[in-house]
């Protein structure tokens, strides 16, 4: 998508192209109910869908040389309601019962989702245009308490994403 496309998106859908492009990521896995703790790398391909109203994510995550855990994220812009989206289907296979939603704040997207198994938080903190980091929360059903899930800082590869979703 060329810049003269993006110019006649609203504000709010010119923010989600921050997340467009080819990233590696250096994370830190926490030890949970889902994974065991360590190091992980992952890739991160983006791109900009029907003019730009939608950005596409495929993410992977490396451990041990093979592939720990992979998702596509839908992220979007819902008007009426004034929230950013993020639809999520993942390698664990739980079926979302409802997008995470959020908002920005400042150079910090922020994007919550509830399920029966508790609520989950995601940020993306942009640094500079070709860097950011992401944090992911989870808080069990019936706790005030979110634990760290994965942290890792992303630094772009590419401006564009790469073919292939």
């Amino acid at each position: 998508m060329n810049a003269a496309s993006f110019s006649s998106l609203s504000s709010d859908h010119q923010r989600l192209q921050a997340l467009v492009g080819a990233w590696h990521g250096e994370e830190e896995v926490a030890d949970t109910q889902w994974a065991d703790g360590g190091s992980a790398t992952s890739e991160v391909l983006a791109g900009a869908e029907f003019g730009g109203l939608f950005v596409v994510q495929r993410y992977r995550q490396r451990r041990d040389g093979t592939i720990s855990f992979g998702s596509h994220n839908v992220f979007g812009f819902d008007q009426p309601n004034g929230t950013y989206t993020m639809h999520q289907f993942d390698s664990m296979g739980f079926v979302p019962v409802s997008p995470a939603t959020g908002a920005w704040n400042g150079n910090e997207l922020v994007l919550l989702r509830s399920s029966p198994r508790g609520a989950a938080r995601v940020s993306h903190i942009f640094d500079t245009n070709d860097s950011y980091r992401m944090r992911v929360e989870f808080q069990p059903v019936g706790s005030d308490a979110w634990q760290d899930m994965v942290s890792g800082v992303y630094r772009r590869v590419s401006p564009s994403s790469i073919n292939g979703f």
